[in-house]
């Protein structure tokens, strides 16, 4: 099951953060990954993710929250939808969705 948890700013907003196991080989075989969403709201949030790919994403409960660091890294990308592999591995980079996601296309290059 995925652990997870959101933050709600002063604004009314929230910020969802979500560890899943990696979707693709994106993040290596077998890695988990965290996701961070901003978004109007926790409905919303989740309605996100649905949308880029990550169909079977729910939130139960608020046991792992979003850090500070996290929360300032979602609200300063232009998408606010970023994820990076969990191993806390803090000098690894946010990357955004898409990265993730994105399907595997060969390139074909003319003879």
């Amino acid at each position: 099951m995925a652990g997870g948890g959101f933050c709600k700013l002063p604004n009314g907003s929230v910020v969802v953060a979500i560890t899943l196991p990696s979707p693709t080989d994106g993040a290596g075989p077998g890695t988990p990954v965290r996701v961070l969403v901003h978004a109007a709201n926790r409905a919303r949030a989740l309605t996100r993710l649905r949308n880029a790919g990550l169909r079977a994403v729910y939130l139960r409960g608020n046991a792992e929250p979003p850090t500070p660091d996290e929360i300032t890294a979602v609200l300063h990308h232009p998408d606010g939808l970023l994820w990076r592999a969990r191993p806390e591995k803090a000098q690894e980079l946010w990357h955004p969705i898409r990265a993730l996601v994105r399907p595997a296309i060969s390139v074909r290059r003319p003879a």
